[in-house]
């Protein structure tokens, strides 16, 4: 690009042109843009190099005390084993509690709806005739219940017999 660049400016200088020194501004831009980038790339990649190296460095050095040291990776094991049993621990105290919580939450709501049902069969006591409409609306879908369940069989029959 720089001698692409080079050739237009001394073309320019022969020929003057606004598209030219148009085109000729556009690519010096452009060829500093590209080079941003590029050392932008470049810095990245010897960052990226140097994090590898150093990385690689460091696991070599733990792998190389390890292998001198049998004792201390053992006992290092040991104790990464203890932590994760220690979290598995923590995670089923949890769990645990939360159960509880729901346990006494059932408790409550089951305690608030004894105390819903004896004040309805309390209201019921005191009203005159209410009992009465409760156990009509029961047998009337007790009725329901037979008509419906005497529907079905007949339909079920029928199927069975065009079948």
């Amino acid at each position: 690009r720089e001698s692409l660049i080079e050739q237009l400016t001394t073309h320019l200088t022969t020929t003057p042109s606004a598209l030219k020194q148009n085109n000729l501004t556009l690519h010096r831009s452009t060829l500093h843009e590209h080079t941003l980038t590029l050392s932008r790339l470049r810095s990245s990649i010897s960052e990226s190099r140097q994090r590898a190296n150093l990385l690689s460095t460091v696991r070599s050095d733990i792998s190389s005390y390890h292998s001198a040291n049998p004792e201390t990776a053992e006992a290092d094991y040991m104790l990464d084993e203890r932590s994760r049993l220690d979290r598995s621990h923590g995670v089923a105290d949890s769990v645990l509690s939360q159960a509880y919580a729901v346990n006494e939450q059932f408790g409550v709501q089951r305690e608030m709806l004894g105390n819903v049902q004896r004040r309805i069969v309390g209201a019921v006591g005191k009203v005159p005739g209410i009992n009465g409409l409760i156990g009509r609306i029961g047998a009337k879908k007790r009725r329901d219940g037979f008509i419906m369940a005497g529907f079905v069989a007949f339909c079920m029959l029928v199927f069975l017999y065009f079948m």
